[in-house]
């Protein structure tokens, strides 16, 4: 077989950008954990300077500052050989909420190399591996990596994109969020809603637990705001005016069977939110940076997750919106559309009046 040498080249250089990000990972996640990133964002310094300032070892610390600068994630002054973040560095390493903080999703990836051993026995045998089964950096990690997006987008872009449900919000109304994990999307919905009551569910219970002392910590009482275990099949409550459903609905064993039971649950006029990551419908349109990402979460979280729960229909990170729209019209929704969108996330509106 004849070697094209530019095409290797080509792979290999791809590889070294690949290899460099993985390794990368671990510094980051530690720098995150450690307080470094934050540490730096208060000023610029030398390495001596710099452990002092953040309780470290020099030695550790200097060759942890040499890496983050190869990758592009601290500044270094050669002239001074003084270590600093720019202000775009800072925002997206240091400032915990800001719409471009990005250490959670290095926690996701610590639970990925936790999984290796869990993923082998699970592709040999076809059996799933349970949300509930994986490393609680995945938890902690995915309320850090999707918050940011739904500080920035769900209050000011989703809800408002969704039929006359501002207004409704702002009047007073019952709220579901299926699937809630921590609970950040549905406390990020009562803080900015007040007249509104919401409940979220989730079938993981320490999760549960972690949302309920958030909402304590927040000050929102229960009469406003609770948390409760109850999966998308079988959550209680009647009458809500919305139920929203972010980032889950393609982990789901029975998406079908969760559509039908939220248009149980929502009144006559009521809407279903849909937020689910962006995908385009043919697989070749999802071969970029992006689904990259997506179809690598999938493979390790998403896919295991259904395949564990009854009807395990493994729609995948990447569904697109025709599928979503076919199983959410089988549930007996007589209307479905895009109502928005961003680079990482599709937005949907399902309706029950036609």
């Amino acid at each position: 077989m004849a070697i094209n040498e530019d095409k290797l080249n080509a792979f290999m250089a791809q590889f070294v950008q690949d290899i460099g990000a993985v390794m990368h990972a671990a510094t980051v996640v530690v720098g995150d954990e450690l307080g470094l990133y934050k540490g730096l964002a208060q000023g610029p310094g030398a390495c001596a300077e710099l452990a002092k300032r953040l309780e470290v070892d020099e030695r550790y610390l200097r060759e942890w500052l040499y890496a983050q600068a190869a990758s592009g994630y601290v500044t270094y002054d050669p002239a001074s050989q003084r270590f600093s973040l720019s202000e775009e560095q800072a925002m997206a390493l240091a400032q915990e909420g800001s719409p471009a903080f990005i250490p959670g999703a290095f926690q996701i990836a610590v639970d990925q190399f936790k999984s290796i051993p869990k993923m082998k026995q699970a592709m040999r045998t076809g059996l799933g591996v349970g949300w509930h089964e994986h490393d609680p950096a995945l938890f902690r990690g995915t309320e850090r990596f999707f918050r940011p997006g739904y500080a920035a987008n769900l209050v000011e872009q989703w809800i408002p994109a969704l039929t006359g449900m501002r207004e409704r919000l702002q009047k007073g109304a019952s709220v579901a969020d299926v699937g809630c994990g921590h609970g950040a999307s549905t406390l990020l919905m009562a803080q900015a809603y007040p007249a509104s009551s919401f409940v979220g569910y989730d079938y993981h219970a320490p999760s549960i637990e972690h949302a309920s002392a958030m909402a304590r910590e927040a000050g929102i009482g229960e009469d406003r705001l609770r948390f409760e275990v109850a999966s998308a099949q079988d959550f209680p409550g009647q009458g809500f005016d919305l139920v929203a459903f972010f980032d889950c609905l393609h982990d789901m064993g029975d998406p079908v069977g969760a559509a039908a039971h939220v248009k149980k649950s929502l009144k006559p006029d009521g809407s279903w939110l849909i937020v689910e990551p962006f995908a385009n419908d043919k697989v070749e349109d999802n071969l970029n940076p992006v689904g990259r990402v997506f179809y690598s979460a999938s493979t390790f979280i998403c896919t295991p997750a259904s395949r564990a729960q009854k009807g395990a229909a493994c729609l995948g990170a990447q569904a697109g919106e025709a599928r979503t729209r076919e199983l959410v019209m089988q549930g007996g929704f007589a209307q479905f559309r895009r109502a928005t969108q961003t680079p990482f996330n599709l937005v949907y509106e399902a309706r029950s009046a036609a």
